[in-house]
């Protein structure tokens, strides 16, 4: 079976890696000249700066990066950190995010008091058992009936592993998080900032049991990789070559058209054209639906190019003398205002390690900033003139160093008042739209608000889509996940072409195959 991948993200290169470990014919195509997509890692002037994700979880023995690299046999090497983040509240308060569950709880109780005591034992509780549950393989939505008699099974299963939990299940698949939170502004104003980061939305609206999981993320293994984030999607393509699948930059996709029955043809902006059985696409559904044209599914052609409340990031990265950041300094900082949690009122800070020399030129950090902002008003100041555009990108960034100062106080105010030999560079959706070719710079998917929001990766026969818009959702572990559920899948299918083969019997139209190998 031949296999076309397009876009080397986390979900797209771990399909493959999968796919190409066990014996598929897989080629990876990739627009760009880096893997990674939005959790890539770019050059600039001797730095190297995360482009967009910066926390990188997962990888503690039974999480989503743990079993992917034994199923791989990669060695991921990530320095694992005990503490995942500091949160600066606005009222000058700093929380720190151990990863230990236990300094985790003295802290909290620190902070928030008993009060706050069920709340982070219901937390703990739903989340270790839906990472249960997740670690089986867990096909959500189910897409057809095989699905659901699987999906019926092992949640009977791991019901009888979690007695008492069902009502408490059925419950909070229907209410938000704030249902959970007793009262408390600074507690109220903590999970709201935790879950923006994570679930892009806040206590009020993301879903109580998406919640649970988003908020258990600084307890799944956070390390730093060196190298920068990027390391992740270079050690997956390397997977892939190394069990004799391609991947290809450079290569942008212009068309995916139907050649037979069961056959693909993808062609690319070079006028090269390759046949494939399966098409996985690590794009967002309407990027899809624009490559697959008038034969997109019915539901990609029902979804807008960006959801009305999706978010866009707007990045700030720098390049600063060490010794203008404070000694011993952690390396994540979540930094809130009191002026909202987007568009510069909350900002996600990372600096690089100090252990790390290929990240700086000697004597010198690289930081990168994210904040959450609105698609809309950047294409609109774009339309309206190049100086609206950059009147934008100055205020935003006037907001942002203002906010970072809370920690740096050595940080210039503004660009306009940036030193000789410092770096400052920005990103707005337009350059995430010009470098990723996310429609509209739409970035880490829909905000978790519901179970029946995401749709199910299996598009069509042969069409299957992976990334941060598939269940379940955004965030480099769980993207990886969504991912291994598809490659599973893919062998299914594989495997029942073969049968269909060896019986001589035409393959139905729930398998495809195009003349590639089935091995």
């Amino acid at each position: 079976m031949r296999v076309v991948v397009i876009g080397a993200g986390i979900g797209g290169l771990t399909t493959a890696a999968i796919l190409a470990h066990d014996g598929l014919e897989v080629e990876v195509l990739e627009a760009h000249t880096d893997p990674g997509g939005c959790a890539a890692t770019f050059s600039y002037r001797g730095f190297r700066f995360d482009a967009g994700a910066t926390l990188a979880s997962g990888f503690a023995p039974g999480m989503p990066m743990a079993i992917l690299g034994e199923r791989l046999g990669i060695s991921w090497g990530v320095h694992p950190e005990a503490l995942a983040m500091q949160v600066h509240l606005p009222d000058g308060t700093t929380i720190s995010r151990w990863t230990d569950r236990e300094r985790w709880r003295i802290e909290r109780r620190a902070h928030f008091g008993a009060a706050g005591e069920p709340f982070w034992a219901w937390q703990e509780q739903t989340a270790q058992a839906l990472w249960d549950l997740a670690r089986e393989g867990f096909p959500w939505p189910p897409q057809d009936a095989g699905e659901g008699w699987t999906l019926f099974w092992r949640a009977t299963a791991w019901l009888r592993r979690h007695p008492g939990m069902w009502s408490s299940i059925v419950q909070d698949a229907f209410r938000p998080v704030a249902a959970r939170l007793p009262e408390g502004e600074r507690l109220r104003s903590f999970v709201d900032a935790q879950l923006m980061i994570s679930a892009q939305a806040t206590a009020a609206r993301a879903n109580a049991l998406y919640g649970a999981v988003a908020l258990d993320l600084p307890h799944t293994g956070v390390g730093s990789m060196p190298g920068g984030i990027g390391a992740i999607a270079e050690r997956l393509v390397e997977a892939v070559r190394r069990a004799g699948g391609r991947v290809r930059f450079g290569q942008e996709v212009q068309r995916v058209r139907r050649s037979g029955p069961r056959a693909f043809r993808v062609e690319t902006d070079a006028g090269e054209g390759m046949e494939a059985d399966v098409v996985i696409f690590n794009l967002p559904p309407s990027n899809a639906a624009a490559l697959l044209g008038e034969e997109a599914p019915p539901i990609l052609r029902s979804l807008p190019e960006a959801p009305p409340d999706g978010w866009g990031a707007f990045m700030v990265y720098l390049g600063v003398p060490e010794d203008r950041i404070p000694p011993n300094l952690p390396l994540h900082h979540q930094i809130l205002t009191e002026e909202g949690l987007a568009e510069g009122g909350m900002i996600f800070l990372t600096l690089s390690p100090s252990w790390d020399p290929t990240r700086a030129p000697p004597g010198f950090r690289s930081i990168t900033i994210s904040t959450h902002t609105a698609l809309a008003p950047w294409w609109e100041a774009l339309a309206r003139s190049p100086q609206a555009y950059a009147a934008r990108k100055a205020e935003l960034t006037a907001r942002v160093l203002r906010a970072a100062r809370r920690l740096l106080p050595d940080l210039p105010a503004s660009e306009a008042e940036w030193p000789e030999g410092w770096v400052l560079r920005t990103a707005t959706p337009v350059t995430f739209y010009q470098f990723t070719r996310r429609a509209r710079g739409w970035v880490a998917g829909f905000p978790q608000t519901s179970l029946w929001r995401y749709i199910g990766p299996r598009l069509a026969p042969g069409l299957w889509l992976v990334g941060d818009t598939v269940f379940p959702g955004p965030s480099i572990p769980a993207v990886a996940l969504g991912a291994m559920r598809v490659a599973q899948q893919v062998q299914r299918e594989a495997a029942r072409a073969r049968r269909w083969l060896l019986w001589g019997r035409p393959l139905p139209s729930s398998c495809s195959l195009s003349g590639g190998s089935i091995r």
